[in-house]
């Protein structure tokens, strides 16, 4: 049976991948998923897969933009589960021209929300808004 995912399923299910990414580096991005779809816990979705793997395939730039916007913070020192939130709106702010800046921040606090810290979401709001008014001005 196939189950049609919305958006933002879509795109929780990257951030689950780009999470568990962060604890197995090693591991190949296509094979990360394709385990995760074997489980039967995940579904097969073009916009995961291509947004796990564009932020796989740039994490150093998307890092760069992290280090930059968060001030006084080393990405080291940072949550993991943050950090991934991070690198994923980043990347689809970055390289996906289809999704306007505002819902990939929207999206990316909703997640923080869900799964981080009380004070995640106001952090990762903030990292975000100074980036997409950064890249607004150049």
């Amino acid at each position: 049976m196939v189950i049609i995912m919305t958006r933002t399923e879509e795109r929780e299910q990257a951030f689950i991948f780009v999470f568990e990414k962060q604890f197995n580096d090693d591991v190949d991005t296509d094979e990360l998923m394709s385990y995760a779809y074997e489980t039967e816990c995940f579904e097969k979705s073009l916009f995961s897969e291509s947004l796990t793997k564009t932020v796989c395939e740039n994490l150093d730039a998307i890092d760069e933009v992290i280090e930059k916007y968060s001030i006084g913070w080393k990405k080291e020192r940072l949550p993991k589960v943050t950090l991934a939130i991070l690198r994923l709106a980043i990347a689809e702010i970055m390289y996906l021209d289809s999704v306007p800046s505002s819902v990939s921040a929207n999206e990316a606090v909703e997640l923080a929300k869900k799964y981080g810290a009380s004070s995640d979401a106001s952090f990762i709001n903030g990292i975000l808004g100074s980036y997409i008014r950064g890249t607004e001005n150049e």
